[in-house]
C-alpha cells in the first residue's frame, strides 16, 4: 500500500455566492480536475476525502515494463474494467464545466482523469494531462491504436475470459479486482505493426509526464486569472506543482470538492459540496453574468 501524504488544513471555506464572484472577476480561470468530476460518470476515484488509498496501490510503471505476469495481471483485469470506462457518460459535472467554457468564465482545462468525458460534454480546451485510455501506443515503434481494436484482440486471444472471470468491483482507470482467476495462461497480444509491447496511453504511477504536457500545463496556469480545482485530492505532484506555481506568481486559487486536497495550504477559498452540485450553484449564482 502506498503511504499517505499528510494533508494541510482546510482551505477558508467560502459560500457559492463568494465564489462565484471571486472567478468571475478573474475571467477565465484556469481548472485542475480530478477523480471526484468522474464519479457521478460510474469510474471509481482512488482516495477517500482523508486522501487515503481506497484500494491497493495502482499498476507502476516498472512492473508493467519489467514483468511479463505484471502486464498479463494488467490486461486481463483491464479487459473486464475496460467496460466502465467505454461505457461512461458525463455527468452533470462535465456539462457544467463546458457551459462555463462556453460563457467564458473557464478558460484552460487541464485534467487529471483519462476518461475523455470532459471533450465528450463540449469542452474544448482540455488539456489531457495523464493521457486517453481510450488509445493504446507501443513502446518499441510508437505505433498509436484505439483501445476498442485492442480490446478485440484481447477478447479474441482470450476466447471466453471475461464469462469466466468473477468481477470483485471495479476499480480506477479500466481496471477491475477479479477473484478466482490465474493470469498465467492470459495472452497479451503485442503490436501488429512490430510485435513489441503495448501499452495503454496513460501516464502509469512512477512515469514521468511528457514535458511538452506539462510546459502547456504551466502556460495556461501562467496566463490565468485564477486556478481553480475542482474534485482532485492534488496528492500527486504532477498536478499540484500546478498550484504551487500559481502561488508563487500570486495567482490566486479555489477549491470545490468534497475533501482536503494538498492545494488547500496555498489556497485562497474553498466550497466544500460535491462537484456535480457545486458546479450548479456556481452557474446559478452568477446568473446572467455567464
Amino acid at each position: 500500500m502506498a503511504s499517505v501524504r499528510p494533508l494541510p488544513e482546510p482551505a477558508l471555506e467560502m459560500g457559492i455566492p463568494a465564489l462565484a464572484d471571486a472567478l468571475s472577476d478573474r475571467a477565465p480561470v484556469a481548472v485542475i480536475t480530478g477523480a471526484g468530476v468522474s464519479t457521478g460518470s460510474g469510474i471509481p476515484d482512488y482516495r477517500d476525502h482523508n486522501g487515503v488509498w481506497k484500494r491497493g496501490s495502482p499498476m507502476q510503471l516498472k512492473e508493467f515494463t519489467e514483468s511479463p505476469s505484471g502486464r498479463q495481471r494488467y490486461w486481463a483485469r483491464s479487459l473486464v474494467g475496460w467496460r466502465t470506462v467505454e461505457t461512461a457518460r458525463p455527468n452533470a459535472a462535465h456539462r457544467s464545466i463546458a457551459a462555463l467554457e462556453s460563457a467564458g468564465l473557464v478558460g484552460a482545462l487541464i485534467t487529471q482523469n483519462v476518461d475523455g468525458l470532459h471533450q465528450a460534454a463540449g469542452s474544448r480546451e482540455v488539456l489531457d494531462l495523464h493521457g486517453r485510455l481510450d488509445q493504446v501506443e507501443c513502446l518499441d515503434c510508437g505505433r498509436v491504436i484505439p483501445r476498442r481494436h485492442h480490446q478485440h484482440q484481447l477478447e479474441s486471444a482470450n476466447p471466453g475470459w471475461v464469462d469466466a472471470a468473477t468481477t470483485a468491483y471495479h476499480t480506477p482507470d479500466g481496471d477491475a479486482e477479479l477473484t478466482g482467476v490465474d493470469y498465467r495462461d492470459f495472452v497479451v497480444p503485442g503490436c501488429e505493426a512490430c510485435g513489441g509491447m503495448l501499452k495503454p496511453a496513460v501516464v502509469f504511477f512512477g512515469e514521468t509526464v511528457p514535458a511538452t504536457r506539462v510546459e502547456q500545463a504551466f502556460a495556461a496556469v501562467g496566463r490565468c486569472g485564477a486556478l481553480w480545482i475542482v474534485g482532485s485530492s492534488l496528492m500527486v505532484w504532477s498536478g499540484y506543482r500546478f498550484v504551487r506555481a500559481a502561488a508563487a506568481a500570486g495567482t490566486p486559487v479555489y477549491v470545490l470538492g468534497l475533501g482536503v486536497t494538498r492545494g488547500d495550504a496555498e489556497a485562497q477559498g474553498r466550497v466544500t459540496q460535491d462537484c456535480a452540485a457545486g458546479l450548479a450553484a456556481i452557474q446559478s449564482a452568477l446568473g446572467q453574468r455567464v
